[in-house]
């Protein structure tokens, strides 16, 4: 729900359902007042843990193995053994959802960590219990004040890192240099920083892959600094796919000012229009065209793969 006048892609409308859903946490659902992780945990102690956002329509996961692959990718890439297969993963997310009574409109935050800690440490073998899965599904609808009027950003200091220092791809726990960003774009009275890459192109924001539109044309970054978002890919499949050019390239700041359009794209929100980035109005402040027909592309492409 947002509160005062700040407004992020995450805002939601309130739900009193929420008060009393229940939680997956290693294999029991419970009251998410009794949903308790250790404070041993290893995603609590470090960040050590990864995780996905998935929305559900008409009792479907969208783009589930796209979301799986990321998952399971990751994890691997940093020998986290997740314990249970594709298919056990997708039957806990199903008990999960029907002990909520969920079938659409509902976000789930699942989340996997390294499990309890021996000791305090840093060392990933002081992990010695297993993994600590936990699947939290929230009723959820995104907020259509934030739809209308769009987000404000501002470019901030904070940058998307190189690969081997901590690669943007990974959807980790580890969010401090997101956090950062986000801190350093309200400090500015933004709602949300938009992040450059070590280069000085743009990257991302603190929370979603960026979009301008230009001349007709969508751009996006390389990819090679942000997050590897399923919505991101989806955008540019229907791109692709409808005869609209579409380009993965470096750009600065000076395209983003100069856009036409400007958009979000995130499992949460979809695709979100961009009012303003450093106080300069993105076309005339609210959803565009071209962000307007993606969002009709991929509200039917959802349809599709959810009937």
């Amino acid at each position: 729900m947002n509160t005062g006048t700040k407004k992020t892609t995450h805002d939601a409308e309130d739900d009193v359902r929420n008060r009393d859903i229940k939680i997956y946490v290693n294999g029991k659902i419970v009251h998410r007042d009794d949903a308790k992780v250790s404070v041993y945990d290893a995603g609590f102690m470090l960040g050590d843990g990864m995780w996905e956002g998935m929305r559900l329509y008409n009792g479907t996961w969208a783009f589930f193995d796209e979301h799986m692959d990321r998952l399971y990718d990751s994890c691997k890439a940093v020998s986290l053994d997740i314990g249970m297969t594709r298919a056990e993963m997708a039957a806990a997310l199903a008990e999960t959802a029907a002990a909520n009574g969920m079938t659409t409109d509902a976000h789930c935050r699942l989340m996997v960590t390294r499990g309890i800690k021996y000791k305090p440490f840093q060392h990933p073998a002081l992990s010695r219990s297993g993994p600590t899965v936990v699947i939290l599904i929230e009723h959820s609808k995104p907020s259509q004040d934030v739809q209308k009027k769009g987000i404000r950003l501002a470019a901030v200091p904070q940058v998307r890192g190189l690969p081997h220092s901590q690669d943007a791809k990974f959807n980790s726990h580890s969010k401090l240099n997101c956090i950062i960003a986000c801190l350093q774009a309200e400090a500015a009275g933004a709602d949300e920083g938009l992040m450059l890459d070590p280069h000085g192109f743009v990257s991302t924001t603190n929370a979603c892959n960026f979009f301008i539109v230009r001349k007709g044309q969508v751009w996006t970054s390389t990819g090679d600094y942000c997050m590897n978002g399923v919505t991101r890919q989806k955008v540019i499949d229907l791109c692709r796919a409808n005869g609209i050019p579409v380009f993965e390239k470096n750009f600065s700041l000076y395209e983003a000012y100069s856009a036409d359009e400007a958009f979000l794209t995130g499992t949460f929100g979809a695709q979100t229009p961009v009012a303003s980035i450093d106080g300069r109005p993105i076309g005339d402040g609210t959803m565009g065209p071209m962000t307007l027909r993606l969002r009709g592309l991929y509200k039917d492409l959802v349809s599709s793969v959810t009937k």
